[in-house]
């Protein structure tokens, strides 16, 4: 090779030759311990000594220039003020890394880094007016929680998943099919902006890569990998998301279907799903239960949160302050809207009773406006 590349850079160039799944590159990365360079810079030989690599993909990794414009890559990464993800990099989704066939990079559009607990919520592109309702509720719902919730930016179910998460300045990442300077459907381009500025648009696929019947799949198990569990809300039995359920199942994520009508073509894949062993869901609660996330959040609490409320509750509290202060058993450390959904009070509410527990020194503010229990053990 004429002139050298960084890690990075080699990840972006494997990533992005033609020809190539995701399964073949990470073959090659095992044969050369998980370094990129390395696999760039080896003969055709060596790298036909992987298996499912013949003399076209050598071939072409050895000649890779001749079919990957790295600069120009680059040069729309800067422009489109994206970023390029490694699987070794910390950006990287950490549950993504347990599927069988991880890609080895990600595309990024927006600065949040989907590290906590995250959700998908999928179904029909063709959605009845009430999957639509219920896929909104639910992202709204989860996402006032703290969850991230994960779909693919597609028409129907995925669109009001979306726009649920959003509705409450939530967190929600779309991961597309295709590559991030294409957006589809057309009519999703103000949604795929406004997910942008506050969450992330993810996609394993360099720029100009249009989307396919192989690269939907794709995304479907990304969506599926990212995730801790998947609700499907509506879908038939042959839609796109029976295939994210089935990926989800393989990769021992908790697969929950909402039922519907018996007559409505778009419940027969949640029915089907059920009878299969997925969890029923009628609302947000079947999630936090079947997840174990009610006893103090569990893992929504913060890492290294301090020691919440053990001892008994104090007596001299009012109805909304006891409320408050029962969110935060086990250690979390909780914003308003947290509350808010824990309690189902409004944020006016909530506020006020954060300000009273203050007072009496039973819950102290955060630098970052979040809250925290003081000890009482």
């Amino acid at each position: 090779m004429s002139e050298s590349v960084s890690r990075r850079q080699a990840f972006l160039v494997l990533n992005g030759l033609p020809g190539m799944g995701p399964i073949t590159l990470n073959r090659l990365l095992e044969l050369f311990d998980g370094d990129p360079v390395a696999v760039l810079q080896a003969p055709a030989a060596r790298l036909r000594e992987a298996k499912r690599v013949g003399s076209t993909v050598a071939d072409a990794i050895v000649n890779w220039r001749e079919h990957f414009p790295l600069e120009k890559e680059e040069a729309r990464l800067a422009r489109a003020g994206a970023r390029f993800v490694a699987c070794e990099d910390d950006d990287y989704p950490r549950l993504l890394r347990e599927i069988h066939d991880p890609p080895i990079g990600l595309y990024f559009m927006g600065e949040y880094r989907p590290t906590g607990p995250s959700i998908a919520i999928v179904g029909s592109r063709r959605s009845t007016l009430y999957g639509q309702s219920v896929a909104k509720k639910l992202g709204a719902e989860l996402a006032r929680l703290g969850f991230c919730v994960v779909s693919g930016l597609a028409r129907g179910i995925d669109t009001a998943a979306h726009e649920g998460a959003l509705s409450v300045d939530g967190r929600t990442v779309a991961v597309l099919g295709c590559g991030l300077d294409i957006i589809y459907p057309p009519e999703n381009l103000e949604l795929y902006r406004k997910i942008g500025d506050t969450g992330a648009v993810i996609s394993e696929f360099p720029f100009g890569r249009r989307a396919d019947r192989q690269t939907f799949p794709m995304r479907n198990r990304v969506v599926a990998g990212m995730c801790q569990a998947i609700i499907v809300v509506e879908t038939d039995t042959t839609g796109g998301a029976m295939i994210t359920a089935r990926f989800a199942a393989e990769q021992g994520r908790t697969v929950f279907a909402v039922p519907g009508r018996i007559d409505q073509a778009t419940s027969r894949g949640c029915h089907q799903l059920l009878r299969e062993g997925a969890t029923l869901l009628t609302a947000v609660e079947d999630v936090l239960q079947e997840l174990n996330y009610l006893e103090g959040l569990g893992p929504l609490a913060t890492a290294g949160a301090s020691a919440a409320t053990s001892g008994p509750m104090p007596t001299d509290l009012s109805d909304i302050e006891s409320a408050v202060l029962e969110c935060f058993r086990g250690g979390g450390i909780l914003n308003v809207d947290t509350i808010g959904g824990l309690t189902g009070r409004g944020a006016g509410e909530v506020s006020g009773g954060l300000l009273m527990l203050e007072l009496k020194k039973l819950v102290r503010k955060r630098s970052d406006g979040s809250y925290e229990a003081v000890s009482t053990g």
